[in-house]
């Protein structure tokens, strides 16, 4: 997962300062309504919502914004939408495995969008089950090192049911259980650990190894996914070694 992770805290550290925030902030705020729709809004109560809030202003959503989103997701304010989620599977280029997962109002549009970005980015559609064998659930809790050690880490979340730390270069990932996923975290808070995002995410069994063509291939491609207001995530099994991440980065 290392050069998969890299790129995407990478990309998300870029998305807060480039055009891209309007799009990040819109479905973080999405994220807020669904799960307050879901679970209910009282955020100690409601582990995901409390996932999405915090992921929100770390990400500098304003507070108003979130608390309309609750508010909307709660029924206490007009003009939620009545969003479903849908996953759908393809390959991108070098037979990279793609999962996308969107979260829509019109699955029509979304499945429009999702056709025209792959077909138009090297990818195929693949049937349903084709593709998401080669995902397993995971809780994924990225955080910045802060000075910390990976054994700082790992001495703190072991006994919460974590499986593994990874050294992402300025920040530590924790992959647990999906189960697992509230425990780990709260055993970080515990120890006063601060962290950017807890998500339930679909993690590569297996991945697909590329070199500087390939790896830009694939990042146009999730690129073109992520840009439809429809797609929440994208998920694909490829591995970019630092080297090339550095080529690509240049």
């Amino acid at each position: 997962m290392s050069g998969h992770s890299k790129w995407a805290t990478t990309k998300h550290k870029k998305a807060v300062i480039d055009a891209k925030r309007g799009k990040l902030f819109a479905k973080l705020i999405k994220n807020i309504e669904v799960a307050a729709r879901t679970g209910g809004a009282d955020i100690d109560g409601n582990p995901t919502l409390f996932d999405a809030v915090q992921k929100a202003k770390k990400q500098s959503v304003p507070n108003k914004n979130i608390d309309s989103a609750l508010k909307r997701g709660a029924g206490l304010e007009a003009g939620g939408a009545d969003y479903e989620t849908i996953m759908y599977e393809g390959y991108g280029p070098n037979g990279v495995a793609v999962l996308i997962e969107c979260l829509t109002d019109n699955r029509n549009r979304a499945a429009s969008d999702v056709r025209v970005a792959m077909t138009r980015n090297g990818g195929n559609m693949a049937d349903p089950g084709s593709v998401s064998y080669l995902f397993n659930r995971k809780g994924v809790i990225v955080l910045p090192k802060a000075g910390l050690s990976e054994d700082d880490v790992l001495d703190a979340v072991l006994e919460a049911g974590a499986e593994e730390v990874n050294d992402l270069g300025e920040s530590f990932e924790i992959i647990s259980e999906a189960t697992d996923l509230v425990a780990v975290r709260t055993a970080l808070q515990e120890a006063g650990i601060d962290y950017d995002s807890a998500d339930s995410n679909f993690v590569p069994t297996m991945q697909v190894e590329l070199d500087e063509e390939g790896a830009r291939k694939i990042f146009k491609l999730i690129d073109a996914l992520e840009d439809s207001d429809d797609v929440q995530n994208v998920f694909a099994n490829f591995d970019v070694s630092d080297e090339v991440m550095e080529k690509v980065d240049a």
